[in-house]
């Protein structure tokens, strides 16, 4: 079923906007036509992501890791016809160009962690899902507990009293952004990385972790009463359902967990989301399995110290080679000295080989580490292994090997 919402004569005027610009943008080879178009349209009316949402029922995701993953897993796990920003343009232009280009009722919208509190107030979620909070490109990105406060401050606001948000207990920046919500319902899941959350957001006192326990002595700590756990496979309130993703790594977990918790409060039973989930193999080429000539590579995109944490916690002591590659593009962040907050010296014992534009960063870092690494100036000299290697790339270098390679 699809619905047309009731716009505004300027509103339908910006629509018209928003389709001739993207395909402009696409026919001429100058973009995906999937932002472009958005930023015509809202110029053209500003409140155009409010009416285009109007009516609509909107769940949103955001954190700094595992959106459009967690986007995909919940309009997997829906079922049927879901408008979705599936190509990951997660500001407001390219919300409005996913919601003109599909008339759908039920929305799932990936949203930057800057721009959620905007998206919040445009259009009125039933459900927003807060997986993590951690640093990003430390060229632009706002300081985490910025951004902490300014969710929390959102969720605050009495209008958003009817709001669900689904947020990651483990995470001390997503407990005090999200403890600001009336309706919270908790997750106890899998988080790899707390390195941003060292001191406790409310009083700068440093935080107490055990396990996956953690407190501060101003009385701030991990909320006690959970909706969401794993453990011997996934309870949503009270109902247990069998995980067996397709998709490796705990992380990946976390996220399952957290978006059937949240199609739960739209009327999903986990039993239906489930299993729909279970069978979702690869999101935008994340996680697949790659040909490129003669070899074969399992490519992940990992794009900062928490990122890296979990995809380094699925490479298997039999992956023997293991190949990261590293820009520092506009997309990137221009900064790579992240580089040296990544648990790198998971990787001693295997072989890896440095690739991208800031490949001598790279191993810089992993001479640090003790690991051993090959400098790869010329691509065509990677040797070819028996078995699929693992291919680690943050943003751009990640789009490279993608569109280099062919799904197997």
């Amino acid at each position: 079923m699809t619905m047309r919402p009731t716009l505004s004569p300027r509103a339908r005027v910006a629509c018209v906007g928003v389709g001739v610009v993207n395909w402009l943008s696409r026919v001429s080879g100058r973009g995906s036509g999937t932002v472009a178009g958005g930023r015509v349209g809202l110029a053209l009316c500003p409140d155009l992501l409010g009416q285009l949402a109007k009516d609509r029922i909107v769940l949103l995701v955001s954190g700094t890791n595992g959106k459009t993953t967690t986007s995909a897993m919940m309009a997997t796990g829906w079922g049927g016809d879901v408008t979705a920003n599936a190509t990951g343009a997660n500001m407001a232009p390219g919300h409005v160009a996913a919601l003109v280009r599909s008339h759908h009722p039920r929305v799932v919208l990936e949203v930057d962690e800057a721009w959620l509190p905007d998206v919040v107030r445009s259009t009125r979620p039933a459900v927003v899902v807060l997986l993590n909070l951690s640093r990003d490109q430390l060229d632009r990105a706002s300081e985490v507990r910025q951004l902490a406060e300014r969710w929390r401050q959102c969720f605050s606001d009495d209008q958003n009293e009817n709001l669900v948000v689904v947020a990651n207990a483990n995470d001390p920046m997503v407990v005090f952004a999200a403890s600001g919500a009336q309706r919270v319902r908790w997750c106890d899941v899998p988080t790899p990385w707390l390195g941003d959350a060292t001191s406790c957001p409310r009083c700068t006192r440093p935080l107490a972790h055990e396990n996956s326990a953690w407190g501060c002595t101003c009385g701030f700590s991990r909320p006690s009463t959970m909706t969401t756990t794993l453990q011997h496979g996934l309870d949503v309130a009270g109902v247990h359902v069998d995980l067996a993703l397709s998709m490796p790594g705990a992380f990946n977990e976390a996220n399952a967990a957290m978006a059937v918790t949240a199609l739960a409060e739209v009327g999903i039973a986990p039993h239906d989301a489930m299993p729909r989930i279970n069978a979702l193999s690869g999101v935008a080429g994340r996680f697949t399995l790659r040909q490129w000539g003669d070899h074969r590579f399992r490519l992940s995109l990992a794009k900062n110290p928490a990122g890296f944490a979990a995809i380094l916690s699925t490479i298997d002591s039999d992956h023997v080679d293991v190949w990261v590659a590293i820009n520092a593009n506009i997309a990137d962040g221009r900064d790579p000295s992240w580089l040296y907050d990544v648990p790198f010296e998971s990787l001693r014992g295997h072989r890896v080989y440095c690739l991208g534009d800031r490949r001598l960063d790279l191993a810089t870092r992993l001479e640090y580490a003790n690991v051993d690494f090959r400098v790869v100036d010329d691509q065509s000299l990677l040797p070819v292994a028996d078995a699929p290697v693992a291919l680690l790339a943050n943003y751009t270098a990640f789009s490279d090997w993608l569109e280099r390679s062919a799904a197997c």
